[in-house]
Parts: C-alpha cells; structure tokens; sequence
C-alpha cells in the first residue's frame, strides 16, 4: 500500500443525512427468547434461471436437551416471512422440535423438512397429513429406506438430495419400491461444474451456491442494469443521498465501479477515502453521480450469473453491519457493510481481492481484513461465512471467536434476512 497517494477522509454530511439504522424485528419476549436457545444458519434455494425461490433456515438447538416454545420461533419466523411474502425452509436438526413443528400452524409460505426415517414412521402419518392439508410445502429428506406409505407419499412436494448421493450420477438404478417419484432439490453442490450436472440431470433448484468459485470474468462482469436505473430513478426524484446508497447496496461491483472512479479523480496532493458508498455519493454530488450512471448504462446488464453472488454480497455486508455492538460508530458499520460486501468481488470479477483493492483507496479495517486477513473486522467476516456454511460447529467457533452471543447473532441475522428482502421487494415493485 506504500505506493498509493496519500488518503483524506471524505467529507461529511450532517448525521441525519446518512442511512439510519435499519429497524428492529417487534419480537415478543418469547420469541426473542428463543432465539438465545439455537443455532442458526441459512442459504438460498436458486433455480436453473439464478432465481432465488426461498430461502433455507437451518436450527440447531443449542443444548440437546431444550425444549422449546415451537409457538415462539414460528411468530420469530413470520416477523420476517409473514404470510403472503417469500417462502423460507425449515431445516430443524431436532426431532423433537421437528415433531412439534408438524403439529404446529406455520404459516403456508413456511416449508419444512422432513428426514425420511420421521417420514415413514406410522405416528407422524395423521401429523403429515393435516399439514398438507393446510397448504404447507413438506420436502423429504435423504433417502427412503423402503416404500412410504400410500397415504403420505403425496404430502410431499419435492426431496432433497445430495450431491454425492445422487444414485443417478453413478448410473445405478434405485432400490425397489424406493423409486424417485417427485422433484427433487440438490445439496452438497461445491463447484459450477457440479451445478451444471445437477441442472442437466433434473434438479429443480440447488440449496446453497457455489460462491467459493469463480463465477464470472473481469470481461463478462456487468453491474446490474435495474440498480443503475433504480439510482438514476432516485436522484431524478430528488431523494436523499441514503436511499440512493442503499440502491447501490444490492450490486457490489457497481460500488466497485463507483469508489474507483471516486479514487481516481483529480483531488490534489491527496486522495479521499471513502468509508461507505454514502461518502462516494457525497463526494460526487448527485448531478454528476447521474451523470456517470448514464456512461455506465450502456455497460450494465441482467447479469443471471451475478444473481446469487450479489443475494449473498448484500447479506453478508447487512450482517457484519448489524452485528456490530449498538455502540459502534456509523462509520464502523458502513465500514463493516463494505467489508462483508466487497469480500465476494475476487469471486465475481476472478482476480484476487489483493491485486483488486491495489485500485481503491479503503479504510484500513477493511482492506486488512479483505486483503491480509487479520484486524478487527475479520472475526466477523468469518462468522458470517460460517452462518452461510449452515455447519454449527463452524458457526459456533466463528461465535466464540468474535465474542458475540447466540441471541446477538441470531437476532442480526434474521433483521439480515428481513431487512434485504424488503429491498429487493421494493426495487422489483412488488
């Protein structure tokens, strides 16, 4: 970093011009409670068009043992999948928990997992039955041992198959009277390659991405037209340099695109550092920031692939963001959204993050977690990874590692999951 001009921080607008903190799930006691009781994880479920079609919430109790209020986590759950919204899968590594869960009254967008031993034992029959009957969406998971009965067969819509136990992949035929009769989802995908074969050989969605994996190159990368045209929208209608920040929070390699121009126009002796796309806005003002949208225009696109890597940017960035302590400063949070957001850009554009961030000029919290993996910022960035990973071990470790709670953690993820959906919903117009 020793060759890069000299760093000044960008100006500020007064504190009630940047994007306020993102409120709170209205949790009751109970629900809040119970949310200091588990493990939590999630990814996507992508389709073959890069369309994300529901998200999967994985739980894990944190002791074995717990009993937990089934009432609770689906009032917790439908503060940020009420009914009517997107569709989330309950992937509950419970059984008891589970059970109660079939006897519940989830929401219809609510789906739920269903290990194929549970499944096919008599007394959860009448359980499965009346669930279906109410509208929820049941998958069966992992391979039948013998037949389903008659009767619960047909309360699952789709299963759930691994990667590595696809027995189609071998070219082997399936037991007697286990035959695959429904769609299926596919887990355990680790490379594009992988993804490719599940689509080819009939899966209907994947559960999870592989973001570890260069999805694109620096040619073919395009920044998202609909973001572009959303932030030339916002300014035409005269609205604050936070809302126009948060269009930009959906696409990372615009913010890319946008720090670097900032970085690389003439301001004397000094370069400014922008900690946040807040201060990159500010730094351009509005006019001219339209005006270098509508250069961009023309090299913008629906990039199908960029889907699911800029789902994942934006949830990471939110998640640093709010797992950050109440008492941080706004800085430190814009700087921490940043960080989660920008550490999928070596994925995106396939060069490594080292050699992309030689380009900008960033605030030294982020560029040593991106670029040396160490500092104060990088605990976070990888608890986040592990709550991606749905392991509960890793996300235990990342927890302890960070300092930071079950309740904290879990709490910030769902504000996550419910804060970015309500973006994206308000970007398509839905």
């Amino acid at each position: 970093m020793g060759n890069q001009p000299a760093a000044a921080k960008a100006p500020s607008e007064p504190p009630s011009a940047h994007a306020s903190d993102f409120a709170d799930l209205p949790l009751d006691a109970a629900s809040a409670s119970i949310l200091g009781q588990v493990v939590l994880g999630y990814s996507p479920i992508i389709d073959e068009h890069r369309g994300v079609i529901a998200t999967r919430l994985t739980l894990v109790p944190v002791r074995a043992d717990a009993v937990l209020d089934t009432g609770a986590l689906l009032r917790a759950v439908g503060e940020v999948w009420p009914a009517g919204s997107g569709v989330v899968s309950l992937n509950v590594v419970s059984e008891p928990l589970l059970k109660d869960l079939l006897r519940a009254k989830p929401n219809p967008n609510v789906m739920i997992e269903v290990p194929a031993s549970l499944a096919g034992a008599p007394d959860n029959a009448q359980a499965l039955l009346e669930i279906a009957s109410r509208g929820n969406t049941l998958l069966i998971k992992g391979r039948p041992e013998r037949e389903l009965p008659r009767a619960v067969l047909p309360c699952f819509k789709w299963s759930i198959v691994d990667f590595a136990d696809d027995r189609r992949l071998g070219g082997a035929a399936p037991p007697s009277g286990v035959a695959r009769s429904i769609p299926h989802l596919q887990t355990g995908v680790r490379t594009m390659a992988q993804l490719r074969l599940s689509f080819s050989r009939g899966a209907i969605a994947v559960i999870g991405w592989p973001i570890h994996e260069s999805l694109t190159s620096f040619q073919k990368a395009r920044p998202d037209l609909r973001v572009v045209l959303e932030m030339i929208s916002r300014i035409d209608r005269g609205e604050a340099t936070a809302a126009i920040a948060q269009a930009l929070m959906r696409d990372p390699l615009l913010g890319f695109e946008l720090l670097r121009y900032v970085n690389a126009a003439p301001s004397g002796p000094l370069q400014l550092e922008a900690g946040s796309f807040h201060d990159a806005i500010s730094i351009l003002g509005h006019q001219h920031l339209r005006r270098w949208l509508a250069g961009i225009l023309g090299q913008a696109g629906d990039e199908v692939l960029l889907k699911p890597v800029n789902f994942a940017a934006l949830r990471r960035g939110l998640l640093m963001r709010l797992l950050a302590a109440d008492s941080s400063d706004a800085q430190t949070r814009d700087e921490l959204f940043m960080c989660g957001a920008f550490s999928l850009l070596d994925r995106i554009l396939a060069k490594p993050v080292g050699e992309l961030m030689r380009t900008l000029v960033l605030p030294e919290r982020v560029r040593q977690a991106l670029v040396e993996r160490r500092g104060p910022f990088l605990p976070m960035l990888e608890l986040a990874r592990a709550i991606e990973s749905e392991v509960p071990h890793d996300i235990r470790a990342a927890a302890n590692a960070a300092f930071v709670s079950p309740l904290e953690i879990n709490r910030a993820l769902l504000r996550t999951l419910h804060i970015a959906s309500s973006m994206e919903r308000v970007s398509s117009g839905s």
